[in-house]
């Protein structure tokens, strides 16, 4: 049985309030309406129709819930409240004046229809009007604050309709030390409008002009904030940055509202957000029914991925959380972060090495999640190309301890964090990376056959992708350190080319994936590669955030080119040849079916894998890596 919250002292307030409006709205009817004989005839029979007409009034309150809505933020579903009750009560008067009360006691009408149309408008006004009078006050106390010293003059980019989602902000206390002195909109039907009356000054082009002409009045512009809609390609964001920076004038970004993140917050406007072509639309309504109550183990939950991944189900309505890292600085600074957000999931974190065969099944044992994402990785190239031990250790053994955990605990399903390396590998990571999508695909038609036809099994899925933009160990923040430096900026080659995803778009197409492996018929698909849209010459990209900081290339800031590192390639490649590919119906997403083999015949090379570890015999672990993936070309040492 569900209880009804008690009323809060404000509410016992508002619903006093709103029986004083009813008594003051009949009085001042009867006072405005009739006069002398008339208006005293009617004293007695008000005495007995007003105590039933307030009972009533208050049931209807109750019923269209007056009570419950904020006098701050009162707005037009608010007054269209208070008319559905005016016109009740109104309707309540005509009936109880025309066909019970008045014939038969008085012999003529009590009210009549013009008094209770004047009732009406009198009602509305005093349950509307103290309403919008207290909006009002909160209102001008806003714009004070507002305009005190410490808050910052701000234009405002973007279309009327975005902008308005930021006044609304500012106005109710969300959004602080922000003054919206003008908005530049580059909507036509915008120019010489006022929304919440801040001024639509001109086009985005208009900026610097616009600016100028309010320091001659005295009113330097210090920020920019940009809406979503100042992010299409028409209105070329890269051009805003650069002039925003030439003028000196901070810039922030109003998130999308879509983004299943809170609403009303402004961040940094980094270079990563202008680089790529427009994120993938998410459904973010299906991630959150998928996500929603479950409870999600993260391995690697301090890395960039990892962190991502933590974030996103907490907004998604994830109940539990563990999070699991080796990292003792990294898993503090995450667990401080998801505890910021406030939410209603119960997080927890544990340090542990994916390696530590026990620590692992232990620890997954006893939380007993319905997910893992296993984002635990070593991922640099160069480094593994020499330390190749470790990459196998980590990449493939402990990969091979989570699956085995998560396996042992009755998850629902496992979702293995994999890489575009790994197709047609031709470094350490992509082999590894390669031999655990094996690994955990050989896993998955395991449980599938123990099921038998219809037959619910956990499912072990693999997503790849590529690059993703401000990672640890990404390109962009290594080009920003080295501009930051005053150059030079070093590209390995002037043709290599890659894919990119930003961070947030990378881990929601994860969840997505997860969530279409298990609402989908199995079809031997156990491997998801993200589309990335057109693959990026890195110079160009190099090239790109020289001008985002506003500098000029080979000029201010010099591209170095050192060479193409051991265990790369110029161009990274979606699918395998042998690799069918299938739609998977949601946009951003498509599946593989690589090619089968069995649980026997890959325990068997990780055996082999764990002897040569143990010889430190690297000539027999790179014969096992391409037994294991015949199409791995790294050169043999």
């Amino acid at each position: 049985m569900i209880r009804r919250p008690k009323l809060t002292p404000r509410q016992i307030l508002i619903v006093l309030h709103d029986l004083l409006a009813t008594v003051a709205a009949i009085g001042l009817t009867l006072l405005m309406r009739f006069e002398g004989y008339a208006l005293t005839e009617r004293l007695p029979g008000i005495q007995l129709i007003l105590p039933l007409f307030v009972l009533y009034a208050a049931a209807a309150y109750f019923f269209i819930g007056l009570h419950r809505n904020k006098w701050r933020f009162t707005s037009i579903p608010d007054l269209y409240a208070i008319f559905k009750a005016s016109t009740v009560l109104a309707a309540f008067l005509l009936v109880l004046d025309y066909v019970l009360l008045a014939p038969n006691l008085f012999g003529t009408f009590y009210f009549g229809k013009i008094t209770i149309l004047l009732y009406w408008v009198l009602q509305m006004f005093f349950l509307g009007g103290s309403r919008v009078a207290y909006r009002y006050f909160q209102y001008t106390r806003t714009l004070q604050r507002v305009k005190v010293a410490d808050s910052a003059p701000t234009l405002v980019l973007g279309r009327a309709a975005d902008a308005e989602v930021l006044l609304r902000g500012i106005e109710s206390g969300a959004v602080k030390k922000i003054w919206p002195v003008g908005i530049l909109s580059s909507s036509p039907a915008d120019r010489g409008q006022s929304i919440r009356a801040v001024p639509v000054m001109g086009d985005i082009d208009d900026l610097e002009s616009v600016v100028a002409d309010l320091e001659s009045r005295g009113t330097k512009v210090t920020r920019l904030i940009l809406t979503p809609s100042a992010f299409t390609d028409e209105v070329r964001p890269e051009s805003i940055l650069i002039r925003a920076r030439r003028l000196g004038i901070t810039i922030s970004q109003l998130p999308s509202l879509d983004a299943a993140g809170p609403a009303v917050q402004l961040a940094p406007v980094a270079v990563e957000d202008l680089l790529l072509r427009p994120s993938v639309r998410i459904d973010y309504e299906r991630l959150e029914t998928f996500v929603r109550g479950k409870a999600i183990v993260v391995t690697g939950g301090g890395g960039s991925i990892g962190a991502e991944i933590c974030r996103r189900v907490v907004d998604f309505g994830a109940s539990r959380l563990l999070v699991i890292e080796n990292s003792e600085p990294a898993l503090h600074a995450a667990l401080e972060a998801l505890r910021a957000k406030q939410s209603q999931a119960e997080i927890s974190g544990r340090l542990a090495d994916i390696r530590d065969r026990p620590r692992i099944m232990n620890l997954i044992a006893q939380f007993r999640p319905d997910i893992v994402f296993h984002a635990a990785a070593l991922k640099h190239v160069p480094l593994l190309e020499r330390d190749w031990d470790e990459g196998i250790k980590t990449n493939v053994l402990g990969s091979i301890n989570v699956a085995d955990a998560a396996a042992a605990a009755g998850v629902t399903a496992m979702v293995m964090i994999s890489t575009d390396k790994a197709i047609e590998p031709v470094s350490v990571l992509g082999a590894t990376k390669r031999l655990a999508e094996i690994y955990c695909d050989a896993l998955d038609n395991d449980f599938a056959r123990r099921a038998g036809p219809g037959g619910r099994a956990m499912r072990l899925i693999s997503v790849r992708f590529g690059n993703v933009l401000a990672s640890n160990g990404s390109v962009v923040p290594k080009f920003k350190a080295q501009i930051e430096a005053g150059g030079p900026v070093t590209v390995t080659h002037p043709d290599m080319v890659r894919y990119f995803m930003t961070i947030r778009e990378a881990c929601d197409l994860v969840v997505t994936a997860a969530s279409h492996a298990l609402t989908a018929d199995r079809s031997d698909v156990s491997v998801y590669v993200l589309n990335m849209g057109q693959p990026v010459k890195i110079v160009d990209l190099a090239e790109r955030v020289i001008r985002l900081s506003g500098l000029e290339p080979g000029v201010d800031i010099k591209i170095e080119f050192t060479g193409i590192r051991p265990g790369e390639r110029l161009h990274e490649i979606l699918f395998a040849r042998e690799e069918e590919m299938t739609e998977t119906g949601i946009p951003g997403i498509v599946a593989a079916k690589p090619r089968q083999l069995s649980l026997e015949a890959v325990r068997g090379w990780v055996t082999l894998l764990e002897q040569g570890l143990a010889r430190d015999e690297r000539t027999a672990i790179y014969t096992v890596l391409r037994d294991a993936v015949p199409e791995f070309r790294g050169e043999t040492p």
